[in-house]
Parts: C-alpha cells; sequence; structure tokens
C-alpha cells in the first residue's frame, strides 16, 4: 500500500488535527488535541516519504533541501485549509511536518482576549509584540488582531512572512502579503521597502536578526503600527532579547526607543483543554509611565509586579491567566502547574480556587 498526499490531508482536515507527521519507519502521525497519533497503516519507505514531499513541494524548495536539508514553505489544499509545509533530511531520508492553518479567521474574543487589547489596536503607531513557544498559537492571535483592524479601521496592512500562513481578504482595508524568498529577499529588506508603501499597518512574521529588529523599532517610531514575533515567554525577556541584540554602545538608546515605541506584548502558552482541543493563556503588559520608566532604567525584572497589579490596563499574569483557566474548568491544575512560569504565585492562586 502507498500513501496518497491528498488522502492524508483530508484526513487531517477531518480530524481537525494540528499537524501531520511524515518520517520513515513509523506510519503517517496527526496531531490530535495535542497528542501524536499515528494512523492505522504500513510504516512509511524512504520512497514513500520522497514521493509524497515531492508531490507538494515546489522545484525551487526541492533544491533547497538537497542544498541545506530543509526548506520550508506554505501551500493551499484548494479552498478547505492552508498548510505551513518544513520539509528536512533525516539519516539521509526526507521526512515532512505539515502544521494546518485553519481557514477561518477568529474574533478576538473567542481567542480569550481581554477588550482593553481592541483599544490598543487603534494606535496609529508603536510596536505590538507577540511572543511564545513554538506552536502556542502565536500565528492565530496575530491573524485575528489582523482580521479586527481589517474590519474596523480603513488603510493599508502589509503582511511580511515566511511562509505566508493566514490569507487575509481586502475588506476596510487593503491587505499587502508578502511572502520571504519569493516576494521579497529578507525581512529587514522587506520592512524597508514597507515604508515607500504607504503603510498604516506592519507585521513582521518573525523579529529573527538585528536588521530587522532595528527596521521594526524605526517603523514603529515613524508613525506606523508593528507587529512582530519572538520566541520568549515573558514581556521582561521580550525586551531583555531586544536589547541584548544590539552592540554595547547601542543598548542604551535601544531602551530608550522602546520604552517609547512598545504599545503591548502578548506573550502565550497552549494548553490542553479538560474536553479535547487546545486553549491558550496569555501573559498581557501594556506599557504604561511606570513600565517605560522601568524599560528605560534596566529594571526590566520589576515589570511582573506591574503587570500583577495593572488589570485595570488590561495586563494579565500568565498564572492568573492559566487560574482562571482553570477555575472555569477548561483546563486540568496539572496544565496551569506545567505552563506557569512562577510555581510560587500559581500555587497561592490555586490555594484560592474549591478544586475541579
Amino acid at each position: 500500500m502507498s500513501y496518497e498526499m491528498n488522502d492524508l490531508l483530508e484526513l487531517v482536515v477531518d480530524q481537525k488535527s494540528s499537524d501531520l507527521h511524515l518520517q520513515v519507519g513509523v506510519p503517517p502521525c496527526l496531531r490530535l488535541r495535542g497528542s501524536m497519533t499515528p494512523i492505522d497503516g504500513p510504516e512509511l519507505k524512504p520512497e514513500d516519504t520522497e514521493q509524497l514531499m515531492l508531490s507538494i513541494t515546489p522545484d525551487n524548495h526541492v533544491q533547497n533541501v538537497k542544498l541545506n536539508g530543509g526548506t520550508d514553505f506554505g501551500f493551499a489544499y484548494g479552498d478547505k485549509a492552508r498548510f505551513r509545509v518544513s520539509v528536512l533530511k533525516a539519516k539521509g531520508n526526507y521526512g515532512l511536518v505539515l502544521r494546518q492553518i485553519p481557514n477561518q479567521l477568529f474574533d478576538l474574543r473567542t481567542i480569550g482576549m481581554p477588550d482593553k487589547i481592541k483599544e490598543l489596536l487603534y494606535r496609529p503607531r508603536g510596536l505590538f509584540l507577540v511572543t511564545g513557544p513554538t506552536g502556542s498559537g502565536k500565528s492565530t492571535t496575530r491573524a485575528s488582531m489582523m482580521n479586527y483592524i481589517n474590519e474596523n479601521r480603513d488603510g493599508h496592512i502589509i503582511t511580511i512572512e515566511d511562509p505566508i500562513e493566514y490569507y487575509h481578504p481586502h475588506k476596510k482595508c487593503v491587505v499587502t502579503q508578502r511572502e520571504v524568498g519569493s516576494d521579497v529577499p529578507s525581512f529587514s529588506e522587506a520592512i524597508k521597502r514597507a515604508l515607500r508603501q504607504d503603510p498604516d499597518v506592519i507585521l513582521v512574521g518573525e523579529l529573527r536578526d538585528l536588521e530587522t529588529i532595528e527596521a521594526a523599532i524605526s517603523a514603529a517610531e515613524t508613525g506606523h503600527l508593528v507587529f512582530g514575533t519572538l520566541h520568549t515567554n515573558s514581556a521582561a525577556k521580550t525586551v531583555d532579547r531586544i536589547v541584548d541584540a544590539f552592540p554595547a554602545n547601542m543598548k542604551e538608546m535601544i531602551r530608550m526607543q522602546l520604552s517609547t515605541s512598545i504599545i503591548c506584548v502578548i506573550s502565550q502558552s497552549l494548553c490542553k483543554k479538560k474536553t479535547g482541543g487546545r486553549i491558550a493563556a496569555y501573559e498581557i503588559m501594556v506599557n504604561t509611565s511606570s513600565i517605560a520608566s522601568l524599560i528605560r532604567d534596566n529594571k526590566t525584572f520589576r515589570i511582573g509586579n506591574d503587570i500583577l497589579t495593572g488589570s485595570k490596563y488590561g495586563m494579565v499574569t500568565l498564572e492568573q491567566s492559566l487560574v482562571n483557566l482553570y477555575s472555569r474548568g477548561m483546563i486540568t491544575r496539572d496544565q496551569v502547574l506545567a505552563k506557569c512560569q512562577d510555581p510560587e504565585a500559581a500555587g497561592q492562586l490555586l490555594a484560592g480556587v474549591p478544586p475541579r
């Protein structure tokens, strides 16, 4: 028996699986509700994964795999779903991981965002950061925010992604979506060019190097609302990571720039729901004059205290968010303790909630 990619993709969509793993030596595996589930069938052979890879991978990306051992791209499965594909070589064989990107764009309330966040999306300029580990739902959060802006503001949105994940139709805004590698050579180059394209909102898929970070901060300072992503797990660490990317003689200036340009940092973590599926917990930091001073004075370790007492601005700690999900019966106590950053704080909050 040989596997057909269309049949496997149909199964992913039908089962509402988040990922499809194709590796030599095991049957195709679906990630269902956070757990890896092999399908009922024979193990994949080297010729199977090669054939499956060739059936969906553009020629230039096939060359990339042969030269560099891996490549990433996005593709649409008809009008049913989009996938972000990572092709890799392991022990000389091809392997693939396909992440399903839902066609549906979610309402901000549906993904658990407080209404205060909506107010921030009307800001004319500044830096809005969505952070968290790989697979924590950052793309969904960013796409939901872009969709909200697209439906409620007029203007020009430019997204710069690698690869393009969610497709945004023109609504109240004109939306230009550019893919790094095919439409433009790099993130930093795309931001520089974007500034000549009359944008109101710029989404940068990943702030992955000094040049891109510098270009994003500059764009935020010159009158644009800029959204960016980092793989950090708290607001304080996000600020530190950005500052640490710069040489010593520039750190003070960057702290000053960040203190005035950052609007909000959302750090998220994806939890398994009791009933199946997954839900995000958030740490939300909204920049205030107090937090701006902490950033400027290199006292980011105190930002957590401001988040703890900043609920009127829409702020919430990750522990508060997790315990809120637990108190609503959505996640288990074990998930709270596994995902929290501060076990002591989580324990104190849990003590005030009846066992579920």
